[in-house]
């Protein structure tokens, strides 16, 4: 087997995987209109029940407002909230809705795609919303643990023991 070795230290430092990946906001996108093709296109799966649309309103609001307030709290502490240039973090915000959640803003977009689903009133759409949280653990968050571990070493490692990453 043949290694390849280059001499730049930011190949070195930053994994290719990490150089390809997508925006969060636009994997939700994504995610969003894979659920819209599913109930377009499923013939299958559909429901309602008395209260949906006032459910799907709420967990609309409820992630509006939990992604506010996170960035909200990122605006205050002067970091950066650009999920894929993670070399900018300036601070590790602990509090607030930091203190429940590692990542509010995920959670936020997750709970957006729940209203998402609910309104299209598709159940395979919560296998999708699934997907999501699954693809943002591989593909977003583990990297994003990793390089904030390396930041703040110890701080960021006592953080993660007494805060749960979606909730």
């Amino acid at each position: 087997m043949v290694q390849m070795r280059f001499k730049s230290s930011n190949f070195v430092h930053q994994p290719v995987c990490m150089k390809l990946r997508i925006p969060p906001a636009l994997v939700m996108l994504i995610f969003g209109g894979l659920m819209y093709v599913l109930d377009r296109y499923l013939p299958f799966g559909e429901f309602d029940f008395f209260g949906r649309k006032q459910l799907y309103l709420f967990l609309a609001g409820l992630g509006i407002l939990v992604i506010l307030i996170s960035v909200i709290q990122f605006l205050m502490v002067k970091t950066t909230t650009h999920p894929l240039d993670l070399k900018k973090t300036t601070g590790l915000v602990t509090n607030g809705i930091y203190n429940f959640t590692r990542n509010p803003m995920y959670l936020g977009m997750l709970l957006f795609l729940l209203a998402f689903g609910l309104k299209l009133g598709n159940a395979f759409n919560s296998m999708l919303a699934a997907g999501f949280v699954g693809y943002m653990n591989r593909f977003q968050i583990k990297l994003e643990e990793e390089q904030l571990e390396e930041q703040f070493g110890k701080e960021y490692r006592l953080y993660c023991k007494l805060t749960r990453r979606w909730f």
